[in-house]
């Protein structure tokens, strides 16, 4: 084994390409840090997180100060006792956001790494489950679009080979219902609709809602209710045929199991950022297994690829382009179907030049021994 002797930390601000609006917020930048960590045999690993538009400089400050430090004289191949080790330095932080995406930068870093030396990509180091996985499309159904846009681009996502597409919902129920109901009317019934209300509805609504949502016939109800709200998430389980789905807004592996244990979904979106990183996101998709759930992962396409090929459960993966800017070649797409990269690592093709030029001034560190 070899000894981490460098860390390397920047944030670059990426924009989005497409107007994204839902139910509670617009999203105006998304703060990428990216964390590279090299070992005393001279490999390197990269690893990434993001945050909507906040948060990133608290990232960037946690690991540089505290985690990165940490890492030197560490054996990198030792990853699991690292995530412990790092989470346990951090105790009075976490369960949270900052620490979580803060340990998911660090994590899939030293999974890329070790996969590097393995000579092997990391869907196969992890599980090697599957060959390719189903897409679907988030790009065209946003809260703020007409009810037409949305029509023409779900169209389009089918034509494209798309299995299915998701739209925003928070509207007045009853321009929510006939939006929906455009949607599925122009595409049959042979392509899945998903529906996202980023966690803004009580659960008398939510129950409303859902009993006219159910006509659409759409795949799952996405968020529907605060994250840290289990018993309406029972309640709301309870009481329609749409599968509940839950996740992105998780950051710990008892949460899930939480939610699994007690039937308040039937979707798991565990976000490899928002877990705390690949380490943990594993532990999330196995336990949903047991419980014969699904996994569809929230956003980071390019990474999810991978991990949800490692798993025998997952099912969907959301296709919104996030990294074109900071990449030589994107994701696979076959028909329909994200593949996962044969090179060894993640098997993200990182544009370096690219991010030192959309580097954020003051962001760069360097920790070594």
């Amino acid at each position: 084994m070899a000894k981490i002797v460098r860390v390397e930390g920047l944030m670059v601000d990426l924009k989005p390409k497409v107007k994204r609006v839902d139910a509670i917020q617009s999203f105006v930048s998304q703060e990428t840090p990216i964390i590279r960590i090299t070992d005393s045999d001279g490999a390197v690993g990269t690893g990434y997180s993001y945050t909507i538009g906040t948060g990133g400089p608290a990232i960037m400050s946690l690991i540089e100060r505290t985690l990165g430090p940490a890492l030197i004289g560490r054996e990198a191949g030792m990853i699991e006792q690292i995530w412990r080790d790092l989470l346990f330095l951090t105790h009075a932080t976490s369960v949270g956001a900052i620490t979580s995406l803060a340990l998911a930068a660090i994590d899939t870093a030293l999974w890329d790494l070790k996969a590097r030396k393995a000579a092997l990509p990391v869907h196969i180091l992890a599980g090697g489950a599957q060959e390719k996985i189903r897409l679907y499309t988030t790009e065209g159904g946003w809260l703020h679009l007409d009810t037409s846009a949305i029509v023409e681009d779900t169209i389009r996502a089918r034509e494209s080979g798309f299995g299915g597409a998701k739209m925003k919902v928070g509207r007045p129920i009853h321009e929510d219902v006939a939006r929906l109901a455009a949607v599925r009317e122009a595409v049959g019934g042979g392509f899945e609709i998903f529906t996202d209300a980023n966690q803004a509805f009580s659960v008398d609504e939510a129950i409303r809602r859902a009993r006219h949502y159910e006509a659409a016939d759409i795949g799952w109800l996405e968020e529907p209710l605060t994250a840290d709200d289990i018993d309406g998430h029972v309640r709301l389980s309870a009481s329609t045929t749409i599968p509940v789905a839950v996740g992105e807004s998780l950051y710990s592996a008892l949460h899930f199991r939480d939610y699994l244990q007690r039937r308040a979904c039937s979707v798991v979106q565990v976000d490899v950022a928002r877990i705390g990183g690949i380490t943990p996101w594993l532990k999330v998709a196995h336990l949903a297994e047991t419980f014969n759930v699904v996994v569809c992962p929230h956003f980071l396409m390019e990474l999810h690829v991978a991990l949800c090929s490692a798993v025998p459960n997952a099912r969907w993966v959301e296709y919104i382009p996030q990294l074109d800017s900071l990449t030589t070649k994107g994701m696979t797409i076959d028909n329909g179907y994200a593949i996962p990269s044969q090179e060894a690592g993640l098997g993200i093709a990182w544009d370096f030049a690219a991010i030192d030029r959309q580097t954020v001034e003051g962001s760069r560190f360097t920790i070594a021994n």
